[in-house]
């Protein structure tokens, strides 16, 4: 075996075509399995689209780098499912750009956050997580209730996501400031058309508890309570493997 190497050592070209064909084996083994990827990723007639208050507030948890401790990718651990609920399928995170799977738990894993806890919770948690979990390593996140969103660039973010695949049509994206803006204000006029753009599961409210301003906490927020229920394919299959 070592007499192999050394004979491969001496030669340049040989030593570079070795590397060459090791190489290649392992990016055939990754890139494989795209090929079939149309027959392992799941579809989801009932499956939605972020509206444009929710795409900012994935923004948000991005920029603020939420994903450094918090994973969205339950597995098919019998502890995690106990935990956190139906493991995650493919097809939840078919429109996000970029997948926010992850490994890293420092906090616990929000694949199935939506809807678990009310606005006013993830307002208080976020604003400064001791007050509700007094031994939370979470840092505070104060601004967002002080700072206002920016929508000005809404409609690109969409236009920018139809891109890549997410099926956001031209009346949607022409109208993303006015739905992000209705999706916080449920009593205001823009909300009539949030809803009949996208859907009547859109979670129409004011998140940070603030009527007459949109801020940063009202989009984040926003995408917290929608995480995991933008189709109920994970709960349909666990039905499904029960019975």
């Amino acid at each position: 075996m070592f007499g192999f190497h050394y004979r491969i050592e001496r030669s340049a070209m040989g030593l570079v075509g070795f590397i060459i064909v090791v190489a290649s084996i392992g990016g055939l083994i990754e890139i494989a399995p795209l090929f079939t990827i149309d027959e392992t990723v799941e579809t989801a007639a009932d499956m939605r689209v972020y509206t444009p208050l929710e795409v900012a507030g994935r923004n948000i948890y991005i920029r603020e780098g939420c994903y450094a401790c918090h994973s969205q990718m339950i597995r098919t651990l019998r502890d995690e499912v106990d935990r956190y609920g139906p493991y995650s399928l493919a097809v939840e995170s078919s429109y996000d750009h970029p997948q926010l799977w992850g490994s890293k738990r420092t906090g616990p894993d929000l694949a199935r956050l939506g809807n678990k806890y009310s606005d006013a919770w993830h307002v208080t948690h976020l604003n400064n997580p001791r007050d509700l979990v007094p031994e939370s390593k979470m840092p505070a996140y104060r601004w967002l209730l002080r700072d206002a969103l920016r929508t000005d660039d809404l409609s690109d973010h969409l236009a920018a996501l139809r891109a890549v695949g997410v099926p956001y049509s031209d009346e949607q994206i022409a109208n993303a400031v006015q739905d992000a803006y209705g999706q916080a204000n449920p009593d205001s006029p823009e909300a009539a058309g949030t809803a009949e753009r996208y859907g009547e599961a859109t979670n129409l409210r004011v998140f940070d508890g603030l009527p007459t301003k949109l801020t940063d906490m009202d989009a984040l927020v926003a995408y917290l309570q929608v995480l995991g229920s933008l189709t109920d394919a994970a709960v349909r299959t666990e039905t499904a493997g029960i019975e």
